[in-house]
């Protein structure tokens, strides 16, 4: 048993920025699943979004997030961060010194796909995430502890007050721990790791999602997945990231005989909307068609994209021919813990950041280089709120950590199954029956007989984790009958804003239904 003013879970961007930013009087405690950056935040290559140059300005910031966002985003939600970005980052550049400046000692800024400016802050070419990182472990105090490989797999809710106090965990010999803050924060991440190819670390899958829908927090929007349109593909894997930076840079997306298959489909041809361009790679590939991305144009590729050079030459693709092979894959989650724009969930003390919340910030598809943004701000400004304003609990009944118990078998599919199935019925390009298939598949695992998780090894529970995160997806997109962002369904291929500009909000339903949960709330989106 260990108690702490602040508990945080996970190691990313957002849950160092809240450890750092947090009064040196706290004691906090940081758990992870893996080593602390085993993280999407430290493969993160794109940059960081602020409307940092002389023509540039919040508002066309703003109205670039709310059209990739397709108007699903919360306004109020967007104005703020965006409107508060540009101090933001030029306060964490005096400090951190590591973003690129062009000669006259300017920040470099680049451009990406869906902003009508050069406005993307990088550090070391496409190296953000890990720099960013590497900056705040530098800033770790003794105040924070960190611990890693602790698995954490259920929130502990006080049954006097109502509120949570903190998880157990569990730790590599299967002893089961008992963590408790006045503030618990999950920072996990989001679900990438439910499908075949996807951009992440695959430590990313859905746990604290999960540990929240299970406590009977509100869940939003799971239906909105973003694909990125260019991971590295290579002898039927994806081998990593090429940043949509590249296609900044020029590089455009053509099929093996040199044909640009972004011509005609969008006014921004291969800088359009990732759920667009996505779409059009999966398009080609369903057609047969080998695709790459054609790199020919960029000067100087080896210096201004070392990492994803390094990642090029360790699987044996020659920068020098030009052509880099790609496949769609999944990147971000807009959905996830409905929050406020802090990280206040339905749950007292209670409170969830990064990629595991949904804030309103994205909307129905993310902007490029918002999201370490919008970890940053939530970071900084949770923790002045935990200061300033966080009540203390009352002491609940402490438990003991527990020695490893006997384990049984969850007996589901192998989760490659799983990611398979979830690629092909609830991938970029969905249908009601497909959607069906995958929901009545997920039931008959009778995934609400998973209720007790104690008895089950780590990876058991990840399984577990990952097929009731699939099942808030496939159900969510089966009710969003539109297409809209990342969620694309092609019996229902246009927007329908008369009737679905709104969120989906879903909530564990505990009255013996053999649904697993219900949309409880659908607030419409001012």
């Amino acid at each position: 048993m260990e108690v702490y003013d602040v508990l945080i879970i996970g190691s990313g961007v957002a849950a160092l920025q809240l450890a750092t930013s947090l009064s040196h009087e706290k004691s906090v405690k940081i758990i992870t699943k893996s080593q602390i950056k085993n993280t999407n935040s430290y493969m993160a290559q794109g940059g960081i979004a602020a409307a940092m140059g002389s023509q540039d300005d919040p508002s066309k910031h703003i109205a670039d997030t709310l059209e990739a966002g397709r108007f699903h985003n919360n306004e109020e939600t967007v104005c703020e961060i965006l409107n508060e970005a540009p101090p933001l980052i030029d306060e964490f550049s005096k400090q951190a010194h590591i973003f690129d400046k062009a000669q006259d000692g300017s920040l470099l800024l680049g451009l990406e796909g869906a902003h009508s400016e050069k406005r993307i802050v990088h550090s070391g070419g496409d190296a953000t995430g890990k720099n960013v990182i590497e900056h705040l472990m530098s800033r770790l105090t003794e105040n924070i502890e960190v611990e890693e490989n602790i698995f954490a797999y259920q929130l502990i809710i006080d049954s006097r007050s109502k509120k949570c106090v903190g998880v157990k965990a569990k730790d590599p010999d299967g002893t089961i721990r008992f963590f408790y803050g006045d503030a618990v924060v999950l920072a996990t991440g989001g679900c990438g790791q439910l499908y075949p190819f996807a951009s992440g670390a695959p430590t990313v899958t859905g746990d604290g999602i999960v540990m929240a829908y299970l406590a009977g927090a509100e869940i939003a929007d799971m239906e909105f997945i973003q694909f990125h349109p260019t991971l590295l593909y290579k002898d039927g894997e994806t081998k990593g990231l090429i940043s949509e930076a590249v296609r900044g840079e020029g590089a455009i997306i053509i099929t093996e005989d040199g044909t640009p298959i972004m011509q005609g489909v969008h006014p921004l041809k291969d800088l359009a909307p990732r759920h667009i361009v996505s779409q059009t790679i999966f398009n080609a590939i369903e057609k047969g068609r080998d695709v790459f991305l054609d790199i020919k144009s960029i000067q100087n590729f080896q210096q201004r994209f070392p990492s994803i050079t390094a990642i090029c030459e360790a699987n044996h693709i020659q920068i020098a021919d030009g052509k880099i092979p790609v496949v769609p894959g999944c990147h971000f989650l807009m959905g996830g813990i409905k929050t406020d724009v802090i990280g206040c969930t339905s749950i007292n003390g209670l409170f969830a950041i990064g990629e595991a919340a949904c804030t309103g910030l994205h909307g129905a598809n993310r902007l490029a280089s918002n999201s370490i943004l919008e970890g940053l701000y939530q970071g900084k400004k949770l923790a002045r709120w935990i200061d300033t304003s966080l009540d203390q609990h009352p002491n609940p009944e402490f438990a003991e950590d527990i020695p490893a118990i006997q384990e049984k078998e969850t007996l589901l599919p192998d989760v490659q199954i799983l990611k398979e199935m979830m690629m092909k019925k609830v991938g970029i390009v969905r249908t009601k029956e497909l959607l069906e298939e995958q929901k009545n598949w997920l039931k008959r695992l009778k995934l609400n007989d998973f209720s007790e998780l104690d008895a089950y090894s780590v990876p058991d529970i990840t399984a577990i984790f990952m097929y009731i995160t699939a099942y808030l997806i496939t159900d969510s997109a089966l009710k969003r009958t539109e297409s809209r962002g990342g969620h694309f369904r092609s019996d229902f291929p246009y927007e329908d804003n008369d009737n679905w500009c709104k969120k989906t909000i879903i909530q564990k339903c505990d009255r013996g239904k053999d649904v697993y949960h219900e949309q409880i709330e659908t607030a419409l989106v001012d």
